[in-house]
């Protein structure tokens, strides 16, 4: 009787053992039993660092994240997303508005904001998070130096100067809506004296040499503050915003209900001022876009 009784009580002792290690494994809301957040973000030095700021600020929650970082381009990136394959990546508004949904140019930034957002929602059940302060839309820019000696200080005077002006930027500015045609349209049936068609990554260097007066730029790059250039105004509102926002499946938030407020405390950081600094630190100093990341983190009292 007492060896029966001893293989009965083993096995039910095992079995309790088991059950107490299953339920503190799998017991509560600890991150540890989530399915993690899959951050992404597109192919470029700002979209890195803010992809690595998002996964970051995500893992200081407590939340488990897996980055999937330098996707592709937008359709890449919008198709991950729709998909499940990513939960949240940073998307600019204008390219949400004009890319994506492929709706008309506005240039009110709430106007754009709310415009995708609905649209998002209703189309793709994705939700648009704070968008920062920050605009990275095209714009064109010239050296401090240029800009006194021409006396050009907005996109009117460019147009009034054109034919004393060398451009330079990448060859698909010469015909894009959103470049020269675009620009002649809005301001003016102008003339340059050339455009200079070069690689992208040469439009800053071509500047700063002199062999250009005027640069095709984006709002935020990191050479604008390095080489301290003059953006010119786009005084008749040509170019959309381009805010950065989160862009996340409304299933993640649902199943990750802290992952909003950690992502939203982001925004307000990210100015134009500071994406050029932190560009700058990658594109020109050429370091690692998530020790970027995380110094700006911490220095800002979010690590």
């Amino acid at each position: 009787m007492k060896r029966i009784r001893h293989f009965i009580i083993l096995p039910l002792l095992a079995l309790v053992t088991a059950g107490i290690l299953i339920a503190c494994a799998t017991g509560g809301n600890s991150s540890s039993t989530q399915t993690p957040i899959r951050v992404g973000s597109k192919d470029f030095t700002e979209q890195f660092i803010i992809g690595e700021m998002y996964a970051s600020v995500l893992e200081k929650a407590g939340l488990q994240v897996e980055r999937k970082l330098n996707l592709g381009g937008t359709p890449v990136a919008q198709k991950a997303l729709e998909n499940g394959e990513i939960d949240v990546y940073p998307e600019y508004t204008g390219t949400g508005l004009l890319t994506v949904l492929k709706l008309p140019a506005n240039s009110d930034q709430k106007a754009v904001f709310d415009t995708v957002s609905q649209n998002y929602k209703e189309k793709f059940n994705l939700v648009w998070l704070e968008p920062a302060p920050m605009n990275n839309t095209q714009a064109l820019a010239m050296t401090t130096e240029g800009s006194q000696k021409f006396g050009v200080k907005t996109i009117s005077d460019m147009a009034a100067k054109a034919s004393e002006l060398t451009m330079i930027g990448p060859p698909e500015f010469e015909v894009r809506e959103d470049g020269l045609p675009g620009i002649k349209q809005k301001y003016g049936n102008f003339q340059l004296e050339e455009y200079k068609a070069v690689d992208a990554g040469l439009r800053y260097k071509g500047l700063v040499d002199g062999e250009a007066d005027v640069t095709v730029a984006f709002g935020t790059d990191g050479e604008i503050s390095a080489f301290k250039l003059i953006v010119l105004e786009d005084d008749k509102k040509l170019f959309p915003p381009y805010q950065i926002a989160p862009v996340v499946r409304q299933a993640a938030i649902e199943s990750h209900p802290d992952m909003q407020k950690a992502l939203n405390q982001l925004a307000p950081l990210l100015t134009n001022e500071t994406m050029q600094r932190l560009n700058y630190e990658v594109s020109g100093k050429q370091r690692e876009p998530a020790e970027v990341a995380k110094e700006f983190l911490q220095q800002e009292g979010l690590l």
